[in-house]
C-alpha cells in the first residue's frame, strides 16, 4: 500500500469518529494537504503534511504510516507525527481554556429564598410601572 484516500486515513488515524465524519471534515475545508484544500478522494503518502482543523484547535501532522482500516489507538498514533509548532500551539490553547473563567463565574452565589423573593417582588414592582 503506497497511497490511501485522505478520508480513510483521517478515520484510521482517529481524527474522526466515523468515515462519513472524516469525509464531511474534508468537504468543509478543514483539511489541507501540502497547504492546499483537498477533496475526500485525494490520496496521501508517507511524508505528506496534513493540516487538520477541529473546532478551535489546528493540528499539523506529517504522515508516517498508512492504513485504510481503523485499528487500536496505539496503532493509529504511529500513522502520523505532529509538528513541534502544532503541539506547542495546541498546549497553549488548552492552557488558556483551563485558565479562562467559566460562564456565570462572575454572578456569585445562588440567591437564598429570601433574596429570590425580594428579587421577584422588585421585578413585579417594575412591570407595573
Amino acid at each position: 500500500m503506497e497511497r490511501v484516500r485522505i478520508d480513510k486515513w483521517l478515520w484510521a488515524a482517529r481524527f474522526a469518529k466515523t468515515r462519513s465524519a472524516a469525509t464531511e471534515l474534508v468537504l468543509a475545508g478543514h483539511v489541507k494537504v501540502g497547504g492546499e484544500r483537498v477533496r475526500p478522494a485525494r490520496e496521501v503518502a508517507p511524508g505528506d503534511t496534513v493540516e487538520i482543523r477541529t473546532g478551535p484547535a489546528r493540528r499539523t501532522v506529517v504522515v508516517t504510516g498508512l492504513a485504510d482500516r481503523r485499528g487500536p489507538a496505539k496503532v493509529a498514533a504511529t500513522l502520523y507525527e505532529e509538528t513541534p509548532e502544532s503541539r506547542e500551539e495546541r498546549e497553549r490553547l488548552g492552557l488558556e481554556r483551563r485558565l479562562a473563567r467559566p460562564l456565570g463565574a462572575d454572578l456569585g452565589a445562588r440567591p437564598t429564598k429570601l433574596e429570590r423573593r425580594r428579587l421577584d417582588a422588585l421585578r413585579k414592582g417594575q412591570s407595573r410601572r
